[in-house]
Formats: structure tokens, sequence, C-alpha cells
């Protein structure tokens, strides 16, 4: 159905115009461009979708299945609504007025992005589960808690050997490194899993609170532990070194991929989404072991904690360290690598933009999910 001929005004012919050109691959922007074409469907698309859908072909060269999805996506979360273009509509009584796409900001592009990363991660679907090697119940039975990048892939490796954790007995090891790495682990950990605020939020108010996540307060993960099982089966870990020969393996352990700060916001932005897509347990999955490993390949600058925050970092890394000296845990490692790390001169870390969040969902969009791999134009989705 199309706009019945006193609909079509000159404006909204100019918008056709524009839809037309950016479909075959143009990039002029909105305001520069002035020819006119018949209508090619019952609307324009939104001004969202179509700035979008401009930067995707200055990025690169997007196939015309994703051409067509842009156009056609919705933008999910909180904003506004798709916008008009100023010039091609006339202005409305009542709604938000007409915009100029370029004046757009990233986070208003990301509304529309993230929700078609999200339909890609779904359409990757969860990786083959890792085979698993004969269970090994006479070896040394273990938890591994604390820093969940530290904590997590050691158990996940542990538990493809044939070494899943508990059982009676179980020496209760608390991973942890220096506080600032710790609350950028947590924060990564929260990204891939049920969701963070923003990163300078979510910082500020532990800050402001003088709080640490419960994932990384080891104070408070060893005092409950030795609440149930004694003081002498807690063991701090702050040397990772050490791990292989505490849980009884000659091997050692693979590392988390690290992910960059604007990789990060992304998989906390599609998480938003995927959550209303699949159940929890799939969502999970997705973004763990689907999506993470994707977004490891992007090489970007990494997460830190904003300089401001430095003062508030060194107080509680002491408090901890000295709560757990007093406490009289067996220690691996040295109780002052709780302190925050001193960075190079300049280089804090960096925070995510939302600019760089947007740049690296483009090149996703792009590249079919391989963000790793050179773009070369081709429809891959």
């Amino acid at each position: 159905m199309t706009p019945a001929p006193d609909q079509l005004t000159p404006g909204v012919r100019r918008a056709w115009g524009w839809v037309a050109h950016l479909r075959a691959g143009g990039t002029t922007p909105w305001l520069d461009w002035s020819d006119a074409a018949e209508p090619a469907g019952r609307v324009v698309p939104g001004a969202q979708q179509l700035e979008l859908l401009r930067r995707l072909n200055v990025a690169g060269r997007p196939g015309p299945v994703l051409v067509e999805r842009v156009l056609a996506a919705s933008a999910p979360g909180r904003g506004r609504p798709d916008l008009e273009l100023v010039g091609g509509m006339a202005p409305r009584a009542f709604g938000p007025p007409p915009v100029d796409p370029g004046d757009l900001s990233a986070d208003e592009l990301l509304r529309v992005a993230t929700g078609l990363v999200a339909e890609d991660v779904v359409a990757l679907g969860e990786p083959p589960e890792p085979r698993v090697a004969r269970l090994r119940p006479w070896r040394t039975r273990y938890r591994v808690v604390g820093d969940p990048e530290i904590a997590d892939p050691v158990r996940a490796q542990l538990v493809a050997r044939g070494r899943p954790p508990g059982g009676r007995g179980s020496v209760i090891l608390v991973t942890g490194t220096h506080l600032d790495r710790m609350l950028v682990d947590a924060w990564t950990s929260l990204c891939f899993d049920e969701g963070a605020p923003p990163w300078p939020d979510w910082v500020a108010t532990l800050a402001r609170r003088n709080q640490v996540p419960r994932s990384v307060d080891l104070v408070r993960q060893a005092r409950a532990w030795s609440g149930r099982v004694g003081a002498d089966r807690v063991r701090i870990v702050l040397d990772p070194a050490a791990l292989p020969r505490l849980v009884g393996v000659r091997r050692g352990f693979t590392p988390a991929p690290p992910v960059s700060a604007d990789a990060t916001d992304l998989a906390r932005r599609v998480g938003a989404v995927l959550r209303l897509l699949v159940l929890r347990e799939p969502c999970q999955v997705l973004l763990r072991d689907t999506l993470r490993p994707l977004l490891a390949a992007h090489d970007g600058p990494a997460l830190g904690v904003p300089a401001r925050h430095a003062g508030w970092l060194r107080r509680r890394g002491a408090r901890m360290r000295d709560d757990l000296g007093r406490a009289g845990y067996a220690v691996h490692g040295d109780l002052d690598t709780l302190l925050p790390a001193r960075a190079p001169a300049g280089d804090p870390g960096a925070v995510p933009s939302d600019e760089g969040t947007l740049a690296l969902a483009i090149r996703f969009l792009l590249d079919g999910g391989r963000v790793g791999a050179p773009d070369d134009g081709k429809e891959r989705m």
C-alpha cells in the first residue's frame, strides 16, 4: 500500500529518493540530498534506521538482506520512537519533531543496531558442548570462588577434565587480583550474564556506597565459607600459578580471553535485547560462548576504572588486604596484590564510548558476527 497522492509532497518524494540512494549503497547525508523518487513502501523508514544504513554503507558493503533488515528494524529499549526526516515530513501537532539523521546520537543508533546484533547471535546459535573427560572423583576436592574472570574459566576447564567441584572435604579457593582489575572483571562478568548498568554509573555507585561487588568481595566470601567448612579449609589465591597444584593437576589453565571496553559495552546492550528473545539459560550460553569469543577478536583499549576513583580504590584495596591478613587464612601469593595496579603514566584504562561501541556493532553486522575478520563486503547472514 502506497501513500495517497495528496500525501506525496516534494519532501516525501525526496525522502524516498534518499531511501533508494541508501539501498543502492549511497553515503550522502540527508541534508545534502535533493533527488526525488516514487514510494517504495507504505511509510518512509525512520531516521534512526536510515542513518544506521548510511553508516553501514560508509563502513562497508552491506548485502541486500542486511539492508532490508535495517530498514525494517525497530529501536528496542528506552528512547525515542522511530523519527521522521526534517524537511521530508511536515511537523505534526503531537509526537517528536522531525530530525536531521546526522544529528542523532550514537546511543540512538545503537538502539537499532543492538537489536540486529542480538538477532544475529540467536541465528548463530549455541556452540557444541565441549567433550567432558571421564569422571575422576578420587582427585583433590575443591571449590573455586572469587573473581569470576579467574574462577569461572578454571572451574569450566576442570569440569571438562572430569573434575567437577564440590564433595566432602573440599578446599575453598578464593581467587583475586588487583582490586581495580577485579572491578573490571565483575562488571565484565555481569555484562555477559545477568546484565549491568553502564560502567561509569556502576563504578560511581560502588564508590559512593563504599562497597565492592559480592563476586569480588574476598573478605565476605572467605568469612562465609569459613563459617561453613572452617577457616583451615579456606585458601586466598592471589597467584594464578598456584592454582594447578592446589586443585591437584599438572596442567595449567587458559585465562578468559580479554574483551575491550567497547566490546564489553556492546555485550551489555545486546544482552538486554537477548533476554527478550530467549530464556535465561540459553541467553547466558549465547552471551558467554557464542558472542564473547567473537568480541574477543576485536582489538581495542582495555576497560579501566576512572581516575577520579583512584583514592577510593587504594583505601578499599588496603582494607581488603588488612582484613584478610588479620583473619589468618592461608594465602598463596602476596596480599599486596590486592592494591590497585599502578597503570603506566597517562594510561588509566578506557571507558566505553557510544561511538566506539556503535562502530563495533557496525563491524559485527557487516562481518556476519566475525568481528575479527576483514570485511570483503559480502553478505554472510
